[in-house]
Parts: C-alpha cells; structure tokens; sequence
C-alpha cells in the first residue's frame, strides 16, 4: 500500500504502529527481521516515512496454541472428584495447563492420561482452569469438570470467596511477626516471567503469620485475598525475605544446598469454597512434599 499522508516523515516504528494497529516493539522487530520495505528497500524503525513511498510489510501468523497432550503425571494425587470438580495434590516441576516454551507435564493432561472428564469451558489450552500453580509450587489445586462448576469457581475465585492458605519458608524474620502486605504486583522490567511491586500494577494483598522462627529462616502461614502471578514470592522479596530456594526473587543459593532445595518452598496446603452442586462449604488440605519435609527437618536439627 502507499503511505498515507498523514504519516508523511514519522518514524518507522510509530507510524506503521498506528496504521497497523501493532506495539512500536512489535513494528522495531519486523523492521529488525526485513520484513519492512519502502520502495523496494528494508526499512529500519527509525527510518522515516515519506507520503507515497510504496509500502510492503510481511505480517507475523497467528500465534502458536499450545495443545493439550493426555499424560501421565508422576506423584500427582487426587484429593477428592465427583462429577463438578476434581481436587488434586499437585507436585512441584508440573504446570497448571501448557503453554508456550512449557514442554514438560501438566495437570490437564494428567487428569486427561487418568480417564476424568474435564469441563471445556475456557481457552482451548487451558480448560476447566479455575486457579493455577506455579510450576515450582505444589500442594492443593482444583479443576472444573462440568461447565457450571467451571462458571461457579470462576466467579467464587473473582469474588475471592474461596480460601487459599499456603506455607512459606522465608529467608531471616519478617517484622512484624505477623502482617499484611498490601503492595501493587506488575510486570519486572527486565523480565518476562517475573513480577515486582510497582506503582502501576494490580491491587495485591496478602496476609501472613509466623508458624515457626529458625535461625535462618521462618515458617509462615499465608492467606492470600487476591490472585496475582508469584505473590508471595514477589511480596517476601520485596520484603527481602525471599522464599528459601527462589533464585529468581534473590533467594541465598548457599541455604538453599544446605537444605536440599531445588525450587522455592511454598505449598498450597489448603483450598475452601463453596460446593457448585448444593453450595455446601468444602475444604480440601495437602501435607508437605518429601523435599520440603526434609527442609524443615534439617533446620529443626539446628
């Protein structure tokens, strides 16, 4: 196409942004690639734009939808199932749903490789989710199988009447003892996959109480009101108490060996929420992993 006149001398990135309907990032990187080309020549997204100039552009295909893939789930248990939902004790290193660059197992195929019927309400691959796990968190975690359970978590988990407890080994001694953390969670700047507090991010809002204080370390109860990719994790860092094992969030590598940690300590120990089928109030608990049992274990020996 020709180049309108009203982008007549913008620059490459943001006029082909606005007569695109892209990101300027999303333009910089298809002029990075060559698949800008004004008159006959790659343009650079800083070049300029000249009213007239012959304009081709080769566009991105749609983005890849991760699949679905039914298989077997080492050492995930199932807590409780009926015809509404299915309860699991999910292990660490197991994502919720697939995803992209996520090739290892997921929940959804494990329950799929096990026989259970799963709602299919939801994105194609992430059906019947009503709440996820980061890979590296294990405990309890429920899944819709019948489109009203679907409906009804959904909105129980949107309308935060579902009660969400999980344990944290922290690094050294929160103070106050016991607390809220009441920080905005956003995207890191320097991070696709890691969140932090930032003024511009979602309300976050978390609730803790310490269980046990060891020398290096404490054992916390947390009850989250909201929902946020990483919270805790993002809230105890920012806190700088680090869960134990979390590298990612700037946990000590040195207590992590010492305690066997290959992944953060925090396990969803347990879930509360109203039946979908007769509303009656049920509540389903995880004990700890070997791995973090054995944690614990080496920090009460002293």
């Amino acid at each position: 196409m020709p180049i309108p006149d009203g982008l007549d001398g913008m620059r490459v990135d943001a006029g082909l942004s606005r007569l695109l309907g892209l990101s300027r990032s999303q333009v910089a990187a298809l002029a990075e690639e060559g698949s800008v080309v004004l008159d006959g020549s790659p343009a650079g997204k800083s070049d300029r734009l000249s009213a007239g100039s012959w304009l081709e552009v080769v566009l991105p295909g749609p983005p890849r939808v991760p699949t679905i893939e039914a298989q077997p789930v080492e050492g995930m248990g199932i807590l409780y199932s009926d015809d509404d939902l299915i309860v699991v004790d999910k292990p660490a290193g197991v994502a919720a749903h697939p995803g992209v660059g996520w090739t290892g197992p997921t929940v959804i195929g494990g329950l799929m490789a096990a026989g259970f019927r799963i709602s299919t309400s939801g994105a194609q691959e992430r059906r019947g989710i009503v709440q996820r796990l980061d890979v590296g968190t294990s405990g309890v975690m429920v899944v819709a199988a019948s489109e009203r359970a679907y409906t009804a978590l959904k909105n129980a988990f949107r309308d935060r009447t579902v009660t969400k407890r999980y344990h944290a080994l922290v690094q050294g001694h929160p103070d106050p003892s016991s607390g809220t953390i009441d920080a905005p969670i956003g995207r890191h700047p320097g991070g696709e996959w890691k969140f932090t507090v930032a003024a511009d991010g979602k309300p976050s809002v978390t609730h803790y109480d310490t269980i046990e204080a060891f020398a290096a370390a404490s054992l916390l109860d947390v009850h989250l009101e909201t929902g946020r990719t990483h919270q805790i994790r993002v809230h105890f860092a920012a806190l700088h108490h680090p869960c134990c094992g979390d590298p990612l969030y700037g946990s000590d590598p040195k207590l992590a060996k010492r305690l066997g940690l290959e992944r953060q300590f925090l396990h969803a120990v347990e879930l509360g929420f109203h039946h979908p089928a007769d509303g009656s109030w049920v509540e389903f608990t995880s004990d700890y992993p070997e791995d973090l049992q054995h944690a614990l274990d080496v920090l009460r020996a002293g």
